[in-house]
């Protein structure tokens, strides 16, 4: 998730062709939010010990009597401060897309990734307040006596069960997403032609993060749901295969008759197609209660979410990586070193999950730690020996993934500097220096077609149907230079976002350990707030906003 905010904060100002988000400053804050969340968050292991009551954290597990240390709280209190950094990402990049794009781009000349991200903004905005109900609900039971979840004091442990998976599903959407974006940018590069059904896989997208809030409960069914919930989630989970099966075949269509150069990026974009399906098609049995129900909380669900989330989120992710390497640090990852990366990591990845398919329908549970011969089963449905190819399987990926450092390292210290345009790429991002300077575009560029760059460079000749290319990326930039701004303005940087970041785990710490401590976090909040609203959004002129002719070397507030 970290990951795919990243990429969404770079690529989306460029792929939409602005200079910056919409509120640098806000930005800035959800960044210092995210990572003084994620360390308060870890610095339970050093302060009483980490969460012990599970990854859903259900009632009563996380009650005082089953879980005493302050692990649960840590946990609790972290995930409030890190999604505050997601609900002001949301909406700062709602906010970018919606008002920021290029002279020209509509909503449907937008690259399907920028689609995919402000698909996801929209999730994140209506499920971490999900989220965040819940955890104030766990922390003032743990903390103030409240009675939320306890049934001996009249309340519903399932309350927290819904509330975690109203949320959680969507989550699992908000993952996904920026990856299937990804992938729809770097297929056609590769396969030399435009993306199949551009107006469908946008519509199956927006289709998947409106679907995805009709699904939470067949997490539940074992929970005792009656046969009306049963019954409508387990058609709501059959419904969302349709538009996830539709861009599958927008996919498939696009290597269809391309002339496809397998890259290391095209590879894993592919790869992507490929697990994913098998999770999808281990999820769509899901829809089936009976089914379901059996499966629950047995290894069939670990290896169902890897094949959706690692096969699925991480794959994409790494396709991106590599696609847009290059532009990030003007330099190209190995493609040797990378296809290593890939191919351990594919062969790593179902070795360590496919087994698990067979271990869940045999009814292994989760969380096992001690084996028996009895539990152990005969031939080739043994558990222990399918429990081994796992752990051997799980080596590999771990190797796979270690290739990938190697890359990054070696990269940084052997490879020449990449060209501006490597790929032959058709989107704006592409359409200005690698690395973008900090503020992206001397000139604002105006769009006339979807995938402009693509456009600027080819023609089609309406007779034949072949492409020949009529411009160079040294001339569109040229051309882009005579029409360069003489004066950017961007706003300067700030300290108040990183000071009011600071009073939250200030906050947290004083709820666990000293109320004092609390009120004192509380005081740099209000201060921090006060002092950001009197501060002028720019300095003076000459300190941030030279010409550009002169060298421009703004200050991006996003820099703290």
């Amino acid at each position: 998730m970290p990951m795919a905010a990243a990429f969404a904060n770079y690529l989306v100002p460029l792929q939409i062709g602005a200079r910056d988000v919409a509120f640098p400053r806000l930005n800035a804050f959800g960044f210092w939010c995210f990572l003084f969340g994620g360390i308060f968050l870890n610095t339970s292991w050093f302060l009483g010990g980490a969460a012990d009551s599970g990854w859903f954290a259900y009632a009563p597990n996380t009650a005082l009597a089953f879980s005493p240390s302050h692990g649960v709280d840590f946990w609790a209190l972290g995930l409030q401060i890190t999604g505050i950094a997601s609900l002001t990402g949301a909406i700062n990049l709602i906010v970018t897309v919606l008002n920021m794009r290029a002279p020209g781009m509509s909503l449907m000349k937008m690259p399907i990734f920028t689609w995919m991200i402000l698909v996801v903004q929209f999730l994140l905005l209506f499920a971490i307040p999900v989220i965040t109900v819940a955890l104030f609900l766990l922390s003032f039971q743990r903390n103030f006596g409240a009675a939320f979840f306890s049934v001996e004091k009249g309340a519903d442990p399932l309350l927290w069960q819904h509330l975690f998976w109203i949320f959680g599903h969507p989550e699992v959407y908000i993952l996904v997403l920026p990856s299937f974006g990804i992938v729809s940018e770097v297929l056609p590069v590769f396969s030399k032609k435009p993306l199949f059904g551009y107006k469908f896989v946008v519509f199956s997208g927006a289709a998947i993060g409106f679907l995805g809030w009709g699904v939470w409960a067949h997490h539940m069914f074992a929970s005792g749901l009656g046969p009306v919930s049963v019954a409508v989630f387990s058609v709501a989970t059959m419904a969302i295969a349709l538009p996830t099966g539709v861009k599958i075949v927008n996919w498939t269509m696009t290597l269809w008759g391309g002339k496809l150069r397998f890259t290391t990026a095209m590879l894993f974009a592919v790869g992507l197609i490929i697990e994913f399906t098998i999770g999808g098609l281990s999820g769509v049995t899901h829809a089936v209660a009976p089914s379901d129900t059996q499966q629950t909380d047995t290894y069939y669900i670990v290896a169902h979410f890897h094949y959706v989330l690692f096969g699925g989120a991480v794959f994409g992710l790494f396709a991106g990586f590599y696609y847009w390497w290059p532009k990030m640090f003007a330099k190209m990852l190995n493609e040797r070193l990378g296809k290593w990366n890939f191919w351990l990591m594919v062969v790593g990845m179902n070795l360590t999950f496919g087994p698990m398919h067979i271990l869940g329908l045999q009814g292994q549970p989760r969380r096992m730690q001690v084996w028996t011969d009895f539990r152990a089963g005969e031939g080739f449905f043994n558990l222990a020996f399918w429990n081994r190819v796992a752990s051997v399987g799980s080596f590999v990926l771990a190797i796979g993934v270690l290739m990938f450092l190697i890359n990054v390292v070696y990269t940084a210290r052997n490879a020449p500097v990449a060209p501006a345009d490597p790929w032959d790429a058709r989107s704006l991002e592409w359409m200005t220096s690698s690395p973008p300077a900090e503020h992206n575009f001397d000139a604002i560029p105006t769009v006339h077609e979807l995938d402009e760059f693509f456009h600027r460079k080819y023609e089609e000749n309406e007779a034949t149907g072949e492409i020949h290319q009529v411009s160079t990326y040294e001339e569109i930039m040229a051309d882009e230079a005579t029409r360069a701004d003489k004066h950017i303005h961007l706003p300067s940087p700030s300290y108040w976002p990183i000071i009011l970041a600071l009073g939250l785990p200030l906050i947290a710490y004083g709820l666990i350990f000293a109320r004092l401590l609390a009120v004192f976090g509380a005081v740099v909040v209000l201060l921090a707030m006060f002092g950001w609203s009197m501060e002028p959004s720019v300095a003076d002129e000459s300190d941030y906003d030279p010409p550009v002719d002169g060298g421009p070397t703004k200050e991006l507030a996003t820099l703290g």
